[in-house]
């Protein structure tokens, strides 16, 4: 399943930070809405844009927990694989 959620288009997901080395991102909620080679960039609740290294963090997506360390790349090039 989980590397069906890495083939997958991440934009429009809604995810959870579940583990991050920067503690205050912990617990933050959102819906993807960019993503770059090393960044997931998410709108909050609150409507605040957040960006988030994908090496530095650990998210839920569909009850599945991803390491941001395996999305690191081109959605593009992630695709293809």
């Amino acid at each position: 399943m989980t590397k069906k959620i890495l083939k997958e288009e991440l934009i429009g997901k809604q995810i959870k930070v579940i583990d991050a080395q920067n503690k205050s991102l912990i617990n933050l909620c959102g819906v993807i809405i960019d993503e770059t080679r090393n960044v997931l960039v998410i709108e909050d609740e609150h409507g605040a844009v957040k960006k988030l290294l994908k090496s530095q963090i650990t998210i839920l997506i569909d009850t599945i927990t991803i390491e941001g360390k395996t999305l690191i790349g081109r959605s593009e090039e992630r695709l293809k694989k």
